[in-house]
């Protein structure tokens, strides 16, 4: 009996120290409770493992217009900076049409509000919202929320348009490979 006691008492303390750690996104699970992973995989680049994604959704097959979340879990650290920059070039690459400096300099401040620098083990979750925008999730909760239909289809095309540069990774993520 005094064994049973002790492992459990000892199961919650190591959880609330991970909980307490701050590496894994907190409060997104709200969004969409009954969502499920519908694929995952990895991101390399030049060989290096960069992040882990996942691709939640309650839709199955996937539904672009239905909500659905995307987690990132990180091994390495990245830079806020490097990020925002990156995930511009991205949503430039892949628009069909010219976005104006005005609505790309919006864009980048909602960015930098959304996320921080990133280390080995951090989550940042982004859950997409039809009719509505975004909201990014990290180690402390809700980041931000972006009430912008069109950024939220240009930054969640950065992976799963088909155009993706990983069409790999897309492929893994809408759970086809």
């Amino acid at each position: 009996m005094w064994c049973s006691s002790y492992y459990k008492k000892l199961a919650s303390a190591l959880l609330l120290m991970t909980l307490a750690s701050g590496t894994f996104a907190a409060g997104w699970r709200e969004e969409l409770p009954a969502a499920t992973p519908l694929g995952s995989g990895e991101f390399r680049w030049l060989g290096f493992r960069i992040y882990t994604a996942r691709l939640w959704s309650e839709q199955r097959p996937f539904v672009a217009s239905a909500p659905f979340a995307l987690e990132l879990t990180y091994h390495r650290s990245i830079s806020r900076e490097r990020f925002v920059s990156s995930s511009l070039d991205e949503i430039k690459r892949l628009s069909s049409k010219e976005y104006s400096k005005a609505q790309l300099a919006r864009w980048q401040a909602e960015m930098e509000r959304a996320f921080s620098d990133v280390e080995s083990g951090d989550q940042l979750i982004g859950v997409y919202l039809p009719g509505v925008g975004c909201r990014f999730y990290g180690k402390k909760g809700l980041n931000a929320e972006v009430a912008d239909v069109e950024f939220a289809k240009a930054f969640f095309a950065i992976w799963l348009d088909e155009r993706s540069k990983d069409s790999n990774l897309r492929a893994q993520l809408l759970g086809q490979k």
